[in-house]
C-alpha cells in the first residue's frame, strides 16, 4: 500500500462509531437549502413555464398535439386520424378546455399547403393559438467539400 513508507495510516483519525448531532444538523441544513434555494425548474423542466412580459417568446403549453407526416398522414394521441374527420376532431378538441392550444408537429417534407389548411381549420374550430413545430433538416452527406 502507498501509505506504508510514510506511515500515514497511523496518523489518520479513527472512524466515528455513531452518528452524532453534527450529522443531523448537516442533513437538516441540506434539506433546508434545497427547499428554500431550490428551483422547481431543475426538477421538472417545462412545467408551468414563466411568462416574461416584453420578451420575444412566451412559453405556451399545448393542449392538443397533431402530427403531420410527409405522406399526408395525421397522427393524434388516439392514433391515425382520417382526413375526412379532421374538422370534427378539431372542433371536439377545441371544446375540451378553456383556452385550447394546438401544436402541429410537421415532418420536414410535409406540404406547406396542408399545414396552412390545418391551421385555418383549427382557428375556425375555436383554438386560441396554433403553434407549429418543424423538424430541422438533417444533412445526409458527410459535409466538407
Amino acid at each position: 500500500m502507498i501509505t506504508r513508507p510514510l506511515d500515514l495510516a497511523a496518523r489518520l483519525q479513527p472512524e466515528p462509531r455513531n452518528f452524532d448531532a453534527f450529522f443531523f444538523v448537516n442533513v437538516g441544513l441540506v434539506a433546508l437549502f434545497f427547499t428554500v434555494a431550490g428551483s422547481r425548474f431543475v426538477v421538472s423542466p417545462g412545467i408551468d413555464l414563466p411568462v416574461m412580459p416584453g420578451g420575444p417568446v412566451n412559453g405556451i403549453r399545448a393542449t392538443t398535439v397533431l402530427t403531420v407526416r410527409a405522406s399526408g398522414q395525421l397522427l393524434t394521441d388516439g392514433g391515425l386520424l382520417p382526413d375526412t374527420q379532421l374538422k370534427l376532431w378539431l372542433e371536439a378538441e377545441a371544446k375540451a378546455g378553456p383556452r385550447p392550444v394546438l401544436l402541429i408537429e410537421a415532418d420536414r417534407r410535409a406540404a406547406t399547403g396542408e399545414i396552412t389548411r390545418i391551421q385555418g381549420l383549427a382557428r375556425r374550430a375555436g383554438f386560441s393559438q396554433v403553434l407549429l413545430a418543424i423538424d430541422e433538416p438533417v444533412s445526409t452527406d458527410g459535409g466538407g467539400r
